[in-house]
């Protein structure tokens, strides 16, 4: 049985709440153990570093010890956070071989708090990951109750979960795959487009909001054009920009686009028979119908979603 520390980040439980269920709900029905970090602090989103990356990495090694407390390693179900958390654990493991004493600086800093000191002894690893490298594609797709033929699932990696660590699991940060992998193993159709492996443009809203807008519309229109029923991604920042600011990404652009996000963990619980009221499909700003209709899934009408 697979068991990990879970790190649900900020946006999961505030803003997009639903993503964070169907996380637990597809956890709970590939039977693997999640154990919240109930105590953990954000991850900053790579916004520390910009004033110290003493303060980034002692927020997130803090994090990490958590995790380490418990055996387990680091789960987290966000591109931002894993990009994040995951390069302070390489970060700080080279510092443990190499620089001991700015390790000592940043534990000294944990022990001032009464919090455990970071080891380096576990990994940082996004849902993606876990769902390839762990728990397997082949077993993944034996678990498939429902499968989703027909659908075509355009994945939007965005930056951080491909290029911020320097080594990256399972997949290609120039010409990846797992996401499409995913895909076929719950039967849906991968869609290719430019923008699957750009930024979303969060980063720049803060103060370039309408650039922001511009490069999430930019996205989301390739996606329609190569003829996506939905985008799929793996990170609640990219799912804000591109699903929740998608009426003001419209404005911007001067079109009408009303294509559905989905966070990863909902597609492949649609698969495994999951209602989507479980999933929080219903809280998106773009609505999900198109996608449930063209699945022929309507709420616990359909047979397969029984869970």
């Amino acid at each position: 049985m697979l068991k990990y520390a879970y790190y649900p980040g900020c946006v999961a439980q505030g803003a997009c709440r639903e993503l964070s269920l169907s996380t637990k709900a597809l956890a709970e029905a590939l039977g693997i153990e999640l154990i919240e970090l109930k105590k953990a602090a954000c991850c900053g989103s790579g916004t520390y570093k910009e004033d110290s990356q003493l303060l980034e990495d002692t927020v997130n090694a803090r994090n990490i010890a958590l995790a380490e407390s418990l055996n387990l390693p680091l789960l987290t179900h966000c591109s931002t956070c894993q990009g994040v958390i995951g390069h302070v654990d390489e970060r700080l493991k080279e510092a443990k071989n190499n620089d001991p004493a700015y390790l000592e600086t940043v534990n000294g800093f944990l022990k001032k708090e009464h919090c455990s000191p970071y080891k380096g002894s576990t990994e940082v690893k996004h849902l993606l990951w876990a769902l390839v490298g762990d728990y397997g594609l082949d077993r993944l797709a034996d678990q498939v109750r429902y499968k989703l033929s027909g659908l075509k699932c355009a994945g939007f990696y965005g930056c951080y979960l491909l290029r911020t660590q320097d080594k990256l699991p399972y997949d290609n940060p120039f010409q990846p795959e797992s996401l499409e992998n995913v895909f076929r193993a719950v039967g849906a159709t991968p869609i290719y487009y430019r923008g699957r492996t750009q930024c979303c443009g969060w980063p720049l809203s803060s103060y370039a909001k309408e650039e922001s807008f511009k490069m999430a519309g930019t996205h989301i229109r390739e996606a329609i054009e190569a003829g996506a029923d939905c985008i799929v991604t793996p990170c609640p920042l990219c799912h804000l920009n591109l699903d929740s600011r998608q009426p003001e990404v419209e404005k911007v652009m001067g079109e009408k686009l009303g294509l559905p996000i989905l966070h990863l963990p909902q597609l492949v619980a649609l698969s495994l028979g999951i209602k989507p009221e479980k999933l929080g499909l219903s809280r998106h700003v773009v609505s999900t119908k198109s996608v449930l209709e063209k699945l022929d899934i309507l709420g616990s009408s359909t047979p397969a979603l029984t869970r």
